[in-house]
């Protein structure tokens, strides 16, 4: 097996471990709160990705010189951003469908490039705007315009794809001064797991033995879909250029929404698979339009 096609792998398994955890994190709610779930999950991630930390990259960070007053407050920044963006994605559930959360969050892709643009003036593609667009009557499709409840579970992952957005923004500027990328996402999840907790103690009642009635859906989550899916990403990375890595990141809507019609049993109409289609075409077009004008015409 080549370069390409192991980082191409790992990136199908990584999205598909993302997009089926939506199930878990539906699922994971019966017995404790989603500050709970999220501050678990998220320890989970970080116990998990420790070992790879210690095996691939602590002997090189003792050897670097590093400016920890530039390091720590980035890692707050990664922590809160990914905090923020598991907690609205998992209080979403609470009010809307598996397949709306999974499909929604996939909306961070159209979000960064916009992000950039307005915060740091950097140059987008003209495709980013019609397929903002596109998301939008996507989003229509998809969301139950007549039903508060779901319009609110909704409007919770759009915030949360925001967060997701500024996370993904942020930490391509960390990695550019400190080039350690399992050391960010081990220490991003402690941080952010140490934000979700903080609310728990005022929020909700916690206790080891009822977090250990979500034990098996805790550690999909936070094992697979934190921790080793984390992985998987930096591995796909090595070898996938961002445009074609995004597209295949993006099928986690996919992934989640076939996984909560098969295990949860939640319909979709064709309403809904239309604003699916939409979402995710606007997604693939936003990156594949960029490269095509590339080779084209040989600019941005």
């Amino acid at each position: 097996m080549n370069k390409k096609v192991f980082s191409l792998s790992c990136a199908v398994v990584c999205s598909f471990l993302w997009g089926t955890a939506f199930v878990a994190q539906d699922m994971g709610m019966d017995y404790i709160g989603p500050w709970t779930f999220s501050a678990t999950r998220l320890f989970f991630g970080f116990i998990t990705l420790l070992p790879f930390f210690f095996i691939f990259e602590f002997k090189k960070i003792k050897k670097t010189k590093l400016d920890f007053k530039i390091i720590i407050p980035y890692l707050f920044l990664m922590g809160f951003f990914l905090a923020g963006g598991n907690i609205f994605q998992q209080i979403s559930l609470l009010y809307t469908d598996v397949a709306n959360s999974a499909v929604f969050t996939v909306l961070y892709v159209v979000i960064v490039p916009v992000i950039a643009y307005f915060l740091f003036s950097k140059k987008i593609h003209k495709s980013v705007w019609p397929s903002v667009l596109l998301c939008l009557v996507g989003g229509l499709l998809l969301s139950e315009l007549d039903n508060l409840r779901v319009r609110f579970g909704d409007s919770l992952v759009v915030i949360g794809a925001f967060f997701w957005a500024f996370h993904i923004v942020y930490i391509s500027k960390f990695l550019r001064i400190f080039n350690f990328p399992i050391t960010i996402a081990t220490f991003q999840c402690l941080t952010a797991a140490l934000f979700s907790f903080i609310p728990v103690l005022a929020l909700e009642y916690v206790s080891f033995e009822v977090i250990s009635l979500e034990l098996g859906e805790l550690i999909y989550a936070g094992v697979l879909s934190s921790g080793i899916a984390f992985m998987l990403q930096i591995l796909a990375l090595q070898h996938l250029s961002p445009a074609p890595a995004a597209i295949i990141f993006s099928l986690e809507g996919v992934f989640g929404s076939i996984a909560a019609w098969i295990i949860l049993d939640q319909f979709l109409n064709e309403f809904k698979v239309l604003g699916i289609v939409i979402i995710l075409s606007a997604v693939i077009f936003s990156q594949l339009s960029p490269m095509y004008d590339k080779r084209k015409y040989g600019r941005d």
